[in-house]
């Protein structure tokens, strides 16, 4: 029996949260081939705290779980012993229609959560890949996983308002409120925000909403080279048009710019024709159809029709580089025989490629001249999917710079013990 755990029962865990709700791991429970031994799933605020309590005193390593659309971020756990999942903390809290807030335990699915305030006209103004693939609050604000429409609502960073977490020796913080103008403990959202897990469990959220728009309209060009898609992304940003979203899908068989374009219908019209207008000197121009825009989106989340040896890689680069970006990423490529595609948000510098054939070698390279260029040049490079044999020869964060060290401080602030989700952060924190 591992030493970390020799001192921890299943019947511990069965006595904290209930026999039928922790049982011992299986292989599926592995994160990139790290097994843990125990699965745990609180159904209160309480029973988090008091299983978290027991992991801190027993120093065993925990990994939360929500919907399981995000274990492939990060780097490989060094070691793990619990994985505490969300699964029965899933109901909405509050919901305030006419104050425009929701709060919602963490692990509910984002795309149950949307529908039902759908019935109020109201939405929660992010749409990450993953949500299709049943991402729960809480995975969704520790990834900070945005979509398509972060390019007019922001990040769930901007959305978030008010958060209740359970730190790793049990203690129960609380930050935030109700109300959209209240700031008290708001920086304490943020930083759970894109934490991945590593500073706590996250129990409950409060987001503002945004009231669902009447029309929608999406406009695509077909363009002939990576020139045009980098002038006509430049064309849009700098027009007088209104996007919600601003899309690239470049490959073999597709490369598009697609603006989505929301609002009330006599508006949404008017810049639809003016999308149009602007659009057609790039290339063709079409409307498409609710079903069209509906299968035309981000690359498809980890697990879902990613191969077993492709990796998905998220590059960051300032506005104006989408052309650079496109060339450097199919020059690398076309040197080791590697097949990219790339999707993203080309209105504000996030492109993300998959890579497919070649070995793995092949695609290190490909990584670190990519890494190498963009870094330089203000970006980064940072590897979302991978086998985790790749994972252990390429940092997945890429270089933090001075960033690290308050990272380490933090992260020490919190988590002394280093329980949670230890080696999967920036650094191996």
């Amino acid at each position: 029996m591992d030493t970390r755990t020799q001192n921890v029962s299943l019947e511990d865990l069965q006595n904290i949260v209930g026999e039928q709700h922790a049982r011992e791991a299986a292989a599926e429970d592995a994160i990139d081939g790290v097994e843990p031994r125990f699965v745990a799933e609180p159904g209160s605020v309480e029973e988090t705290s008091a299983l978290l309590k027991l992991a801190d005193g027993a120093g065993l390593a925990v990994a939360p779980r929500g919907g399981r659309t995000m274990l492939h971020l990060g780097n490989p756990p060094r070691e793990l012993d619990l994985v505490v999942s969300t699964a029965r903390m899933d109901e909405v809290i509050e919901h305030v229609p006419g104050d425009q807030v929701v709060r919602v335990q963490a692990g509910m699915r984002l795309g149950e959560l949307q529908e039902r305030l759908a019935g109020s006209n109201q939405m929660i103004g992010v749409d990450p890949p993953e949500e299709r693939a049943g991402a729960t609050i809480g995975g969704v604000v520790a990834a900070n996983s945005s979509g398509p429409r972060r390019y007019r609502y922001g990040t769930v960073r901007d959305l978030i308002i008010g958060i209740t977490v359970v730190l790793a020796d049990g203690t129960v913080a609380k930050a935030g409120g109700k109300v959209v103008k209240n700031v008290a403990g708001y920086d304490l959202a943020k930083l759970f925000t894109g934490s991945l897990g590593t500073l706590g469990v996250i129990a409950s959220a409060n987001f503002r909403l945004h009231p669902l728009p009447e029309a929608a309209q999406t406009v695509t060009v077909e363009l002939a080279d990576t020139a045009a898609a980098g002038q006509a992304a430049q064309a849009v940003l700098h027009s007088q048009l209104v996007p919600s979203a601003v899309e690239l899908d470049w490959g073999e068989d597709a490369r598009l710019l697609t603006l989505l374009i929301e609002g009330v219908a006599p508006a949404v019209e008017a810049q639809a024709e003016m999308a149009s207008f602007l659009l057609k000197g790039f290339g063709e121009v079409r409307v498409l159809s609710d079903e069209e825009a509906e299968n035309l989106g981000p690359l498809e989340p980890a697990g879902g029709s990613a191969g077993a040896d492709e990796v998905t890689v998220k590059i960051s680069a300032p506005l104006a580089e989408l052309t650079g970006v496109l060339d450097s990423t199919w020059g690398a490529c076309s040197r080791r025989g590697v097949t990219p595609r790339a999707t993203g948000q080309a209105g504000i510098g996030v492109t993300y490629v998959s890579l497919s054939g070649g070995d793995e070698e092949a695609k290190v390279q490909v990584v670190e001249e990519l890494r190498e260029i963009w870094v330089r040049r203000g970006g980064s490079v940072v590897v979302r999917e991978a086998p985790a044999a790749f994972k252990r020869r390429v940092e997945v964060w890429g270089p933090v710079g001075t960033r690290l060290e308050l990272t380490r401080r933090v992260k020490e602030k919190f988590d002394p013990r280093g329980i949670l989700n230890p080696g999967r952060f920036v650094g191996g924190i």
